[in-house]
Parts: structure tokens; sequence; C-alpha cells
């Protein structure tokens, strides 16, 4: 075959060989060269982002395009309980502040956005070989067990309470009260409390719950409802103590005695979730709230005050002294309710002013028993009725600390509350509006 070529200045060249003075770009072949690869790398980048979503939640891949959920509005809520004869106590002169509430569909209740458990890792300590085979093997075990668990649905309504035990009349009005709060919390969370899945990883949605296993009962605890004297009597159910009357504050809140939910795996949450007696017991957000700035800054206290009253004077009181900045105290109650509505915190929420449905996801979770810090003292004797207490076990009615002071009511409330202009409390309010409406409290005076 002939070889072709062709005469160049400084000698021969063979046609089809490229040659270094050939291979010369102009600027418009660079700029479409650059924007192709960062096309193409933009794509990869993604792409990648995607997969290691999809490996990391269990989810799946992200939809981008589907459209964000529609913010209920206070007057929605308001309108669509009218509507549908739902008994809530709702501001007559609704604000147009907007409430960004759970969305507004009830979902199949499906546990899958959890990542890693303790369970995972007991798992992974089991395993032999290299510590790659180890963790490709976890993966798989790991995938495999969240498929299962996927699968399985959280229970559509509350269990029926075991009222056998029960043999005393005196707790028939109790126990009708008790079914009213029961199937007014579930037709508001079949209406407005739905959620298409779970916003907060598992673990700590459960993170507030306790266990008492003998009795087969999990307790979410709301401080400043009642909660310490509530893990008394898990300790005294669990042999721990022979009376709830001789168990120290620190004993309770620092004992470590006590297991919580999210200490088991996932199987071990799940069943008892759905075996177990579940029981919540709140307050008047306002009453609540109040308790507990009269509890932290209104009394000696080494963690309250430097960790939370020291950013709170700092930020919140033009002029502070010297003394003020230093430790943290004389936090006064304006300044306190600057700090929690306040989107941009300098320190952030804590357990005793956060909302109930934050603390225990009472729409997500349902709860057999609904009490009340108001009825207190009865909805916890029938419910140690319901769970085979023994009989002489009581609910101890005693203040936890400060026993000095005058506890905080209605009364009470409505003096620190003048302190706050009609807008602080409407946003103090509005803050908890979800929680009133949950359950069934009135709309306080503003």
């Amino acid at each position: 075959m002939a070889v072709l070529w062709k005469t160049k200045p400084g000698g021969l060249q063979k046609r089809g060989e490229v040659q270094p003075s050939d291979v010369v770009m102009n600027p418009k072949q660079v700029f479409f060269s650059v924007l192709i690869f960062g096309a193409a790398g933009l794509l990869l980048f993604m792409y990648l982002q995607v997969w290691i979503e999809e490996q990391h939640t269990g989810w799946g891949p992200i939809n981008y395009l589907q459209p964000i959920p529609r913010i209920m509005t206070r007057e929605k809520i308001q309108e669509r309980i009218t509507n549908q004869n739902l008994k809530s106590h709702v501001p007559k002169d609704p604000k147009d502040k907007k409430e960004n509430l759970l969305n507004s569909q009830r979902p199949p209740r499906v546990l899958t956005d959890i990542s890693h458990s303790q369970g995972e890792a007991q798992a992974l300590g089991r395993t032999t070989g290299s510590p790659r085979i180890q963790l490709i093997e976890k993966h798989l075990e790991t995938k495999t067990f969240f498929r299962k668990f996927s699968e399985m649905n959280w229970p559509m309504d509350p269990r029926p309470l075991n009222k056998s035990l029960v043999k005393d009349s005196k707790w028939k009005g109790i126990d009708a009260t008790q079914e009213k709060r029961r199937s007014f919390l579930q037709e508001f969370c079949k209406k407005y409390g739905g959620v298409s899945r779970p916003q907060s990883h598992l673990f700590h949605m459960v993170s507030r719950i306790y266990v008492e296993d003998k009795h087969k009962i999990l307790y979410c605890e709301v401080p400043k409802a009642g909660c310490s004297n509530w893990k008394r009597i898990l300790m005294v159910l669990n042999g721990l103590a022979p009376s709830a009357h001789n168990i120290s504050h620190d004993a309770v809140h620092y004992g470590k005695h006590l297991k919580k939910l999210d200490s088991f795996d996932l199987k071990g949450i799940y069943t008892r979730l759905n075996t177990y007696t579940k029981a919540v017991f709140v307050r008047d957000p306002m009453e609540r709230l109040v308790s507990a700035f009269r509890d932290k800054f209104e009394h000696p206290n080494s963690y309250y005050h430097p960790v939370f009253g020291k950013a709170i004077i700092k930020k919140y009181r033009a002029n502070a002294c010297e003394e003020a900045l230093n430790n943290g105290s004389g936090v006064k109650f304006k300044e306190f309710i600057h700090y929690l509505l306040d989107s941009h915190r300098p320190v952030g929420m804590d357990i005793h002013w956060e909302k109930v449905n934050k603390l225990c996801y009472p729409c997500l979770i349902n709860y057999d028993f609904v009490g009340k810090f108001e009825t207190l003292e009865d909805d916890a004797n029938y419910f140690l009725q319901l769970i085979g207490a023994p009989k002489e076990l009581k609910f101890p009615n005693f203040k936890d600390r400060h026993s000095s002071d005058k506890r905080t009511n209605a009364q009470v409330v409505r003096q620190y509350l003048k302190d706050l202009t009609r807008t602080e409390r409407q946003l103090t309010y509005d803050f908890y509006y979800l929680d009133y409406l949950m359950f069934n409290y009135t709309t306080p005076f503003l």
C-alpha cells in the first residue's frame, strides 16, 4: 500500500502524523472544553452526593423536585377544627404570624430514619475476620435489617387500656376523662399532626422515654410536669428502692439507675413501643415555662447561671454590670422570654422549656395514657392501678425542691406575664401554640 507524504517547510511529514506545531487551540475551543469538563464534574458530584445520602440514611435518592409541604397557618388550623367539630381553644383574634406545624396528612408510621444504632455496634463487635470484611458484613447485615424494619408500620391507634386490674368504682370519673384525652389527641394527630415520615432519628425521638420492664411501662419525661416523682415511682417499681419518699433529688436525676428507650437496639425499641403501656404527663405550657424559670434562675444554680444566665444577660441586658456578666445571676423573666423567642439564641434550647411535641412526639408515638399536672395525683394513682403496681405504692405529692416556694399556678403565672408587653405575651403563646392545641389547654389571658 502506498504511503502518502506531504511536503512542509523543513522536511517531509507522513499523512495523519500529528506534529506539536499542529496542536493549536483557539480561545473558543478552550472555553468549550472547560465548560464540558465542568459540567461533567458537576454531574459526577451530584451523583456521588445522592449515592452517599442513600447509603447513610436508608431513605433512597432524594427527590429535589418534590414540592415543599404547605405551612398551615393558625387561621387554617382554627377553620379546620371548627368545620370538623374538633373542640379546642384557639385565640379569637389570631395574628398573621405563621406557625410551622407538622404536615397536614397522616402517613403510615414507618421507622426508617436511622443510620446507626447501638445494636449494630454490638453486631460489629461480634464479627470476625479483617476490618474490611467486618465492615462489608456489617453493611450488608444493616441494610437487610433496615429493609425489614422499614416494613413494620406503627400501630395507627392507641391500644385499649387493660382495666381488668381496676376494681374500685371511684376511678370511673378519671377513666372517662382519660378516654376523652386519648380520643382528643388521636383525632388531632389524625387531622393535623401526621408527617410523611419521621423528621428526626428514631433514637432521638425516644431519648426522653424511660423504661420499666417488669410492669412493661414506657414513661416520657416532661420536665416541670411531675417528672421527678415519676422517676421515683419507676425506681420503686424496678425494685431499686422500697419507697418513693426516701429517694433524693440527686439520686433521681444523676444516679443513672433507670434505663432509657434509646439504650436498646432497634428491635428492642420497636418491640417495647408496640407492647408496653406508654404514658406521658403534660402541663399548661405557660405554667411549665414560669415554673422552669423560677427553678433555674431565681435560685442558685451551678449550671444554668453560668451557661444560660451569662449568655442571656450579655445579649439582652443593656449596660449590664460586670458582676452579672461574670456570674450570670439575676436573669429577669423578660430577658428570658427574649432569649426564648430569639431565632438566633446565644445558647440552645433546654428540655425544661422545650415544647412537649419536641420532647415526646405524641403524634408519632401513640401514648396509651395522657396525664396532666393539674390532676397529677389522681391520674398517676389511676395509672398505677392499670399497670398492676403494688397496692401500697402511691404517687408522692411533695415538692421536689424549693419546698418553701409557692407552687406555680395560674395566679403566679399572671404576675410574671405582667412584666411582658402584649406582643411578647402573644408571641410566647404562639411559641407553645401546638402544645396548647394538642392537649386541649385553654388559651391563657394575654
